[in-house]
């Protein structure tokens, strides 16, 4: 029986322990993840946060939602948030933090229990909700695929092996990959 978004909120806030995800009107909580994985994700995120201007964005690390429709709602393993967009969220403890604007950057980080599901079910959403910039970093191969919006909507993919990347989306902003899985 598929659920509904309000009934989903209502999931939310009521087990603020849970990781819920909402895939196609189907309940889904984040499974548990590798070292490996959290390592990249925080490490990620640290980056970010030390890089980008604090007025004018927050950083969410699997915290936070996104959705584009009211059947779909995930939790990124790391997002960059414009703080406009966060306004409607703050100061509020009875409001579900949602973001259904594109954002500049959205990442995944493989694991063995989501690598698929993140792969086959978000990354194409995050293309749907027209994000800017979108990561899949695989801490065990080491490997970092980038799909950067296009003018036209469509998504370009490249592939990396280490080194610093910056990401278009946030100019100024240099990550060192290697250092997301030493």
């Amino acid at each position: 029986m598929p659920v509904t978004e309000r009934t989903y909120r209502q999931v939310v806030l009521e087990d603020p322990e849970g990781q819920w995800e909402l895939h196609r009107g189907r309940l889904r909580e984040k499974p548990s993840t590798t070292f490996a994985h959290n390592r990249a994700m925080v490490r990620l995120g640290y980056q970010l946060l030390n890089q980008l201007d604090w007025h004018a964005y927050d950083v969410r690390v699997n915290a936070g939602r996104v959705s584009r429709t009211a059947e779909t709602f995930y939790i990124p393993d790391v997002a960059v948030i414009p703080l406009e967009l966060a306004q409607p969220f703050r100061e509020r403890s009875d409001v579900l933090e949602v973001d259904d604007a594109p954002l500049p950057f959205i990442a995944e980080v493989w694991s063995p229990s989501t690598g698929g599901y993140d792969t086959d079910a978000k990354l194409p959403e995050y293309q749907r909700r027209g994000d800017a910039e979108i990561w899949r970093l695989h801490p065990v191969d080491r490997v970092l695929t980038a799909w950067r919006r296009q003018p036209d909507g469509s998504y370009e993919e490249t592939v990396y092996r280490g080194g610093a990347e910056h990401p278009v989306a946030l100019p100024g902003v240099v990550i060192e990959l290697d250092t997301l899985w030493d």
